[in-house]
């Protein structure tokens, strides 16, 4: 590949910095916010991220206490819609960009099906609804015993 394609794979400091995080946030099905909506919302916050638009919602790189707080203010915009997942490389790192690999990177497959079900989980977010489990018991010994036995005395 022609060196001229490609960013150098040298990392800057804050690659080495292990407080500094990459968060996706992922705009879901209905939600009430469009991806520039959320991009403009995370510049108004005057912190100090690397924000990138994308065609999901947005990637904010930054030192863990700023990106977390800027992820609580955002959700605040449409709640039940708005989902997050950690990513490990900063945004337009060589390694991952699929602007400087030619395709799709690794990962975007499962994002386009986690996509898909987070309709279902906006609505359960709406609609919160009261369940109860039951926890199950093991079996006692002697249940087990009889069980055994009344299989074996079929068996004859």
């Amino acid at each position: 590949m022609s060196p001229n394609l490609t960013m150098s794979p040298d990392l800057g400091t804050e690659d080495w910095d292990p407080d500094v995080i990459t968060r996706m946030i992922f705009i879901g099905p209905g939600a009430h916010v469009s991806e520039q909506e959320i991009v403009t919302a995370f510049h108004m916050l005057g912190l100090p991220l690397t924000i990138k638009n994308t065609c999901y919602g947005s990637m904010i790189s930054g030192k863990s206490e700023d990106v977390y707080k800027a992820i609580e203010e955002i959700r605040k915009l449409d709640p039940s819609h708005i989902f997050t997942k950690e990513r490990g490389f900063a945004p337009g790192d060589p390694r991952r960009c699929r602007g400087h690999r030619f395709g799709p990177r690794e990962g975007f497959h499962q994002m386009e099906k986690e996509y898909r079900i987070l309709g279902f989980v906006a609505e359960a977010l709406d609609n919160p609804k009261e369940v109860e489990i039951e926890e199950k018991k093991p079996v006692s010994i002697d249940e087990f015993k009889k069980i055994m036995n009344e299989c074996l005395e079929n068996k004859e």
